[in-house]
């Protein structure tokens, strides 16, 4: 099976298997009411769907009524007839997003830093602090709303991985590896604070992260990088792209039936 089409299934398997899921017409929503970052809701359709305008106007609808942006993240090639569906309904492209991936046999050492740790939270307050990197690190204003340590602790006690990275005991990166599904995993939510950038923590934590995964069992880790200049530090550490990934939402002034 291809690597881009193991990555969806993976993907789709953990929405399928969240909790606060919903399926609309041959859509699965990931939704989760304690966390309205858009990167945490988000539908997937099924393989080879064809959604109807009315199924389409569905979905917009469920995402509205749980005041989350109707949004999709999937392969292209998984559902072809759903991207001009989508655009023909007013949809917007966000961006198409490179696929990574790394098997143990790539994982290439990152530089060493100095000073730093990396530890796997415990306590709630370590999983607190990591939650707060990620949050200020993707932009976020004031504390976390809570989904950040859930999906931490989740992946931590499903057979993920969570990490906590400081400098001289000050908390500097977090991130995390999904709970694997068929010996895949993603490496999700990985984030360095504003005065530690640029040091080579995020190469530490990644690495450190995807060792991990392969430790426990995992056969491939992949990822989405945020741009051109993180998927060159994730490329140093072995990651190569195997696929590409469709952002697709609906402008929330939009006045699409739904």
């Amino acid at each position: 099976m291809p690597m881009d089409v193991e990555v969806q299934i993976h993907a789709r398997t953990l929405a399928l298997r969240s909790p606060g899921h919903l399926r609309v017409g041959p859509f699965t929503v990931r939704y989760n009411p304690d966390w309205s970052t858009k990167y945490a809701n988000y539908a997937i359709p099924d393989q080879d769907a064809e959604p109807t305008a009315e199924e389409i106007d569905a979905l917009v609808a469920a995402f509205r009524e749980h005041d989350r942006l109707p949004r999709l993240e999937f392969l292209p090639g998984w559902a072809p007839a759903v991207e001009p569906a989508l655009l023909a309904a007013g949809f917007t492209i966000e961006n198409r997003a490179p696929v990574l991936a790394c098997d143990p046999g790539a994982l290439l050492p990152p530089k060493p830093v100095d000073a730093l740790t990396i530890t796997e939270p415990v306590t709630d307050a370590e999983f607190d602090a990591a939650a707060l990197v990620q949050h200020l690190g993707y932009g976020g204003t004031g504390e976390p709303e809570g989904g950040e340590a859930a999906w931490l602790r989740e992946a931590a006690g499903g057979g993920g991985v969570a990490a906590l990275a400081a400098v001289d005991g000050v908390p500097a990166g977090a991130g995390g590896c999904s709970i694997p599904v068929d010996g895949l995993s993603e490496l999700v939510g990985l984030a360095v604070a504003g005065t530690f950038r640029r040091r080579g923590i995020g190469a530490a934590l990644s690495a450190h992260l995807t060792a991990t995964a392969f430790e426990r069992g995992c056969r491939v880790v992949w990822l989405e990088p945020g741009d051109a200049d993180v998927e060159r530090i994730y490329a140093g550490i072995g990651y190569r792209r195997v696929g590409e990934k469709l952002n697709i939402s609906l402008d929330p002034h939009s006045t699409a039936v739904g």
